[in-house]
């Protein structure tokens, strides 16, 4: 993939210092006040009304909103059990995906103990993952096949970490192996922030960048787009083995970041 036009990041200091000024206090309204408001959505005291995953992704996208985030949805998203695969730039990716659809993600062990992020992501049923264990990753596809066979979406990141934005690394061919499994379709989304991803290297974590600096330095940042392009789905029956629907799925985000 041809590396985008990198985005100066922050502009001027006097600018910044703005958005900050009437974003933060937009911020802490959104997690003192509305974010209890969704938990109680999500309880099981309310599960008969059927109105978490609408809170969730109103939750989300007023989120992604106090960032700077313009959303922009490009196709749809499948129903029911479905596994979802993305390119992995930032934190803010999990929340990208979730203001368009809920979804379990799996998600690497370190984010349980990130301010925020980590304990939405352990409230929103999210599969943790430690790197480099095969024990854990046993685990981990089972719980993926088991909620996928209970008619529930799964979200994953195949790259299987951040990069710096300027490309879409290989995908492991294993996490697949539950979609396969399990009989459902794979639908690939492309995750592009500024026009036509030039700015993946903004929001991507910096060398050595924190969770909690990356999250500050994107509170300050200018407004720009982000896209949420669902790709034409994979049927599992469709490709033979797991390793070419990874592959397909890489090449159909790789040609969606390209495109206008």
């Amino acid at each position: 993939m041809t590396p985008p036009p990198v985005h100066v990041a922050g502009g001027s200091g006097v600018a910044r210092a703005i958005r900050y000024l009437y974003r933060v206090p937009l911020l802490l309204v959104h997690l003192l006040v509305f974010l209890p408001i969704i938990l109680l959505c999500l309880s099981p005291l309310l599960a008969w009304v059927r109105v978490g995953e609408v809170a969730v992704r109103w939750w989300s996208s007023g989120l992604m909103r106090i960032f700077g985030f313009r959303l922009r949805r490009v196709g749809t998203p499948l129903p029911g059990a479905t596994m979802f695969v993305a390119n992995h730039v930032s934190w803010i990716d999990i929340e990208a995906l979730h203001s368009q659809r809920m979804m379990g993600f799996v998600a690497k062990h370190e984010i349980r103990g990130w301010p925020v992020v980590g304990w939405l992501a352990a409230q929103g049923h999210t599969i943790f993952h430690q790197r480099g264990s095969q024990e854990s990753l046993g685990g981990v596809l089972q719980a993926m096949m088991q909620r996928l066979r209970e008619g529930r979406p799964v979200g994953v990141f195949p790259e299987g970490r951040t990069r710096d934005g300027r490309s879409v690394g290989p995908f492991h061919a294993r996490i697949f192996l539950a979609a396969v499994e399990a009989g459902v379709p794979v639908q690939p989304v492309a995750l592009r922030y500024g026009e036509r991803g030039s700015a993946q290297p903004v929001v991507a974590f910096g060398p050595k960048e924190s969770f909690f600096a990356n999250f500050v330095r994107l509170l300050g940042e200018p407004a720009r787009t982000a896209d949420i392009c669902f790709l034409e789905p994979i049927r599992v029956a469709d490709v033979e083995g797991r390793r070419r629907i990874a592959e397909l799925s890489r090449e159909r985000i790789v040609q969606a970041m390209s495109e206008v």
